[in-house]
């Protein structure tokens, strides 16, 4: 409604209508997005799929988007957040099985994806536990040192850093052990565990550790294939290989 028509119907001068206004209209100020932003997704309500976003740094909700479409996430950011203030977007970081890779250039025109390095130990933990049952179903003696370790002490192949000093008594083996003898065990005796293994330990090493883009990209191009689990791990590694190796480069 003009001013002028308020001004009118109330009685007053159309400056008077504007003061007031002018002295109780509290403008919204403007949308601000941090420069490092996580994508993530997870299960809501009746068991649909949300999109998460939070600032990288502070762990600060963003946004929450009833479900992870592309359409949707695209027009909730370009109708909350001008161009200027997107393209200030540094990073995005999300996991390599995130649709929505293919939008972050429209949204964000300068952020770099960034594969989140927790994600990529996550996938190469599960390609091991892969392996170690494919190695336990070819054992025949179900009552063998490797089989009874490989069954009841999965988790010690997780350990980036297994005791090598300490012995303690093993149950399953009934015998005193450290945890680097347990695994070696297994590992003599499954070379592809082996292999495996190792690399799931360089992985770790070359992202949580030395945090080093030459020597991640060394494994990569490196790695020997054997039928596994891993084989596929690696390859998605390589499809997204700008992505993950920013993740050594990033903080």
């Amino acid at each position: 409604m003009p001013v002028k028509t308020i001004a009118r119907i109330i009685g007053i001068s159309v400056s008077s209508v504007q003061r007031i206004i002018d002295q109780n209209l509290k403008l919204r100020p403007a949308r601000r997005l941090p420069t490092r932003l996580c994508f993530d997704e997870f299960c809501s309500t009746h068991g649909m799929m949300s999109f998460i976003c939070l600032d990288a740094d502070s762990h600060r909700l963003i946004a929450l988007v009833g479900d992870r479409f592309n359409r949707t996430i695209k027009n909730f950011f370009i109708a909350h957040y001008s161009l200027a203030e997107r393209t200030r977007v540094q990073t995005v970081t999300m996991d390599m099985n995130a649709a929505y890779q293919t939008i972050i250039h429209e949204v964000f025109p300068k952020a770099q994806v960034v594969i989140d390095r927790f994600h990529i130990i996550q996938l190469a933990a599960r390609a091991l536990d892969q392996i170690r049952v494919q190695a336990l179903k070819q054992l025949d003696d179900k009552h063998s040192r490797p089989y009874k370790i490989m069954k009841t002490n999965w988790r010690l192949f997780h350990q980036t850093a297994p005791d090598a000093k300490h012995k303690q008594f093993l149950f399953g083996l009934n015998e005193d052990v450290t945890q680097q003898e347990v695994i070696d065990i297994a590992l003599d005796t499954e070379p592809k565990l082996k292999q495996t293994y190792e690399t799931y330990l360089a992985l770790h090493d070359a992202l949580m550790v030395k945090k080093h883009p030459a020597e991640l990209a060394n494994l990569l191009a490196t790695y020997e294939p054997n039928g596994t689990a891993m084989d596929m791990m690696i390859a998605t590694l390589k499809r997204h290989k700008v992505a993950v190796l920013a993740a050594v480069t990033r903080p």
